[in-house]
């Protein structure tokens, strides 16, 4: 819809979607790339994972450039928008490379990029496209239970259930990665202790209640810190409270609030180490009045907030 077709446009409330389309300040200096992954073939349970990216495009609509909070404009950061990859067809490893090697070029060119999924098998690809030895990455994902803590055995290939087990295969160290908002009885002693072999960290969803969201965070952040040259975000939809979240694929109830997750966001995108944030499992045919798709929007939005946030030599 035009402008000139929506009776509600209004010339001083500047549009968030059409900051993605394009819609910045000529004198905008950092820069922050938008790009879908739809993954979903073989992905358990079975979703529509792949209709998620544009979902959370269309959720922009609602929201506005300025950042009242910080009385700054998000059209002061450059926006590109790299549309979806096509590689709805594919399996996990069929796209890995694809994957691996998009999130490598745009990250050429932007200050942080931001993953609209698919399922979280991208996650795996996501950290490659980082394009440092993995040994010197970090991972910080937010996730009710990881499914199978993200560490499912990997002899089926790489699927939404394993993409942390297969990245510790290839090089990424357990004490790199923190996990953030695994709740009780989601979870298995079987997969803990894998876990905790490997040397991963673990921030509770009940642990974040009594910290503080943003104590977890800069915890977690300010570790991978002293540990990883390039940090990557992942953001699993289903660490929301169901109520918050009904189009996340494995969404419980004892999930963080939106706004826990909003700031989260924020944090991760002010940190100058985060170069990708992907939000993955929201399948849009689930979704209730659009809440889900909302909530990533908001949290795309406040990644970019930071970013824009950062010191100009990041």
């Amino acid at each position: 819809m035009s402008h000139q077709e929506d009776p509600y446009y209004d010339p001083h409330w500047p549009c968030a979607r059409d900051w993605l389309a394009g819609d910045y300040l000529a004198k905008a200096t950092k820069s922050l790339a938008v790009l879908g992954v739809p993954t979903t073939r073989g992905s358990l349970p079975p979703c529509q994972c792949e209709l998620a990216p544009q979902a959370v495009r269309n959720g922009l609509h609602h929201f506005s450039t300025y950042d009242l909070s910080a009385a700054r404009d998000l059209r002061h950061l450059r926006a590109k928008d790299a549309g979806d990859l096509p590689i709805v067809a594919l399996m996990p490893q069929e796209a890995f490379q694809p994957i691996r090697d998009a999130v490598a070029e745009l990250l050429k060119d932007v200050n942080a990029a931001v993953l609209l999924g698919g399922d979280n098998s991208l996650t795996a690809a996501g950290v490659h496209g980082m394009s440092v030895p993995l040994d010197r990455c970090g991972l910080l994902s937010f996730d009710a239970h990881f499914a199978h803590f993200d560490l499912g055995d990997l002899d089926s290939g790489l699927n939404n259930r394993n993409s942390t087990r297969a990245l510790l295969r290839d090089g990424l160290q357990g004490d790199h990665i923190y996990k953030i908002g695994l709740q009780r009885f989601a979870n298995s002693d079987a997969y803990a202790k894998v876990a905790r072999t490997a040397g991963i960290h673990i921030i509770t969803s009940d642990q974040v209640m009594d910290l503080g969201i943003t104590k977890a965070v800069h915890t977690a952040l300010g570790h991978l810190h002293l540990h990883a040259d390039r940090i990557y975000v992942s953001v699993d939809m289903d660490v929301l409270d169901r109520i918050h979240a009904p189009a996340a694929n494995d969404s419980l109830p004892g999930g963080l609030f939106p706004g826990q997750m909003r700031r989260a966001a924020h944090l991760c995108g002010l940190h100058p180490k985060v170069r990708v944030m992907d939000l993955t499992e929201l399948d849009p045919t689930r979704d209730v009045a659009d809440i889900t798709s909302m909530t990533a929007a908001t949290c795309l939005l406040e990644f970019a907030a930071g970013v824009l946030s950062r010191p100009v030599h990041a």
